[in-house]
């Protein structure tokens, strides 16, 4: 077998200076090395035009390389100063929202154009549903300890007590944060540092990544918009448990933020790997209420530590909104119908779906069983009838369920990350449904599956793109498929 021709230019491994010069999907900035051999292009992630970066070569191919960004040393002129903490999490808070909805629109419809083969997905665009919020606008955060932080003057690692973020590409190295990042409760990170001397005043040990050991792991936060309540989970290890009182530490935290605090949590996690929630782990409930309460278009939703949620429910319900405009366009393939509610989660959707339509019954399907156990104690709660919810693999269950073919008019999908598989998608189609309202966190892969409904006869309709995480790359978008 030949081996295959490296490229004259980088290394894997290998650190390098680089001009940002343009924008591709997902975030990802692109520079060009450029000498006697050619041009080569190099993809930095979560990066933008005009920056000059520092990054390291995880990827080293003929034709170009992949990087991991290590440290912006030159803004972009489009980028304004920030009141905020830098995190790795939000990349592009120094940039005008304006101008992140532009790349996030522009690089989204290029997708479709390559991957979906849509030369003229402008005229199918609907609208760009931007984020009620714009700042602390996320329900969930979570922080993490570390033995190793970085020190700024020296430009290295040092030993210390560290609590905040993981440093950008670097998986073993913590950075403080000192301020609010302005993407979660500002409260609660304008408090950190008072954790973070707590904790380190007890003498225990904060997660050393290389070594595998310490007590200090995590602290995850819920928040609910509705009630303003938080709920906190702290995640260590066990070996040296007794010498921590968990009881003080809610106590400490009720000082901190009053009656806002509805539930304290202790989490034990002995594995090495980098999980905030262990396989096989122990998680109890040492103050307060193990739930907060979270309403979504009227509905209300409880959710717990490990409940699958909108991280931005205001966004969220934008998001819902356009998804049941779509639906319910053609009301009569809705009302006294069947609506398969695929991928369902924890049934929002389908909740939604069934309280404005007529007669309608709308069946959820999703292979995560606990999620499928809150979407019907969730439809209880809301009172909602018309919806039947089954915990399945969706493949196997429309394989199992023939009678559905041809009794369909209306498929609501909303899959993970990676899309909906061929084979899946091919049961699908063969619903012979009329219409789809296809949500995706992941454009490109909806793009791909794109190529096998109009394959099958689908057209789109209409795109419109939700800006669920400003700040991010992140975009979310809900098309409508017809036959």
């Amino acid at each position: 077998m030949p081996r295959r021709a490296r490229n004259k230019f980088v290394n894997r491994g290998q650190i390098i200076e680089l001009l940002i010069e343009d924008y591709a999907f997902g975030g990802k900035g692109i520079g060009r090395i450029r000498s006697e051999e050619g041009e080569f292009v190099v993809f930095v992630p979560n990066t933008l035009p005009g920056q000059l970066v520092k990054a390291r070569v995880t990827k080293s191919q003929k034709n170009y390389a992949e990087c991991k960004l290590i440290e912006v040393l030159k803004a972009s002129d489009d980028e304004i100063p920030s009141d905020y903490q830098e995190i790795p999490g939000a990349p592009y808070i120094k940039l005008p929202i304006d101008k992140q909805h532009a790349y996030k629109y522009k690089s989204t419809m290029d997708l479709f154009k390559k991957i979906g083969k849509i030369a003229a997905i402008e005229e199918s665009f609907d609208e760009f549903i931007t984020s009620p919020n714009v700042f602390h606008y996320r329900n969930k955060m979570e922080y993490s300890f570390s033995a190793i932080g970085f020190d700024k003057e020296q430009g290295s690692d040092v030993d210390e007590f560290t609590f905040g973020f993981k440093r950008r590409g670097v998986w073993w190295m913590g950075e403080n944060l000192e301020k609010d990042s302005g993407l979660f409760d500002k409260q609660i990170e304008d408090n950190l540092n008072r954790i973070r001397k707590y904790c380190e005043d007890t003498g225990l040990d904060p997660w050393h990544g290389p070594r595998k050991e310490g007590f200090f792991r995590y602290l995850v936060v819920r928040k609910s918009y509705k009630t303003d309540r938080l709920l906190f989970n702290l995640v260590t290890t066990s070996p040296e448990l007794k010498k921590f009182d968990l009881n003080a530490f809610a106590n400490f935290l009720v000082e901190l933020f009053g009656n806002r605090v509805a539930g304290f949590l202790h989490t034990i996690n002995d594995e090495t790997g980098d999980r905030t929630i262990a396989t096989s782990g122990s998680i109890d409930l040492i103050y307060g209420n193990d739930k907060i309460i979270e309403e979504l278009l009227g509905l209300n939703f409880e959710i717990s530590m490990k409940s699958f949620f909108q991280t931005n429910p205001k966004s969220a319900e934008k998001l819902y909104n356009k998804v049941i405009e779509y639906a319910l366009e053609n009301k009569e393939a809705i009302d006294n119908t069947i609506v398969m509610d695929l991928f369902c989660g924890t049934g929002t959707i389908g909740q939604i779906l069934a309280s404005r339509s007529n007669n309608a019954k709308i069946i959820g399907v999703d292979i995560v069983a606990s999620a499928i156990e809150d979407a019907k104690k969730n439809a209880k709660r809301n009172s909602i009838e018309g919806v039947e919810f089954y915990a399945a693999d969706v493949g196997k269950f429309l394989n199992e369920h023939p009678q559905y073919k041809n009794k369909i008019r209306t498929i609501i999908l909303d899959p993970a990350r990676a899309g909906i598989a061929p084979k899946t998608l091919k049961k699908i189609i063969h619903l012979n449904a009329d219409r789809m309202v296809y949500v995706s966190c992941n454009p490109a892969t909806q793009a791909r599956d794109t190529e096998q409904l109009r394959e099958a006869g689908y057209e789109i309709k209409k795109i419109s793109l939700v800006d669920q995480f400003p700040h991010t790359a992140h975009i979310e978008t809900v098309v409508l498929f017809e036959r």
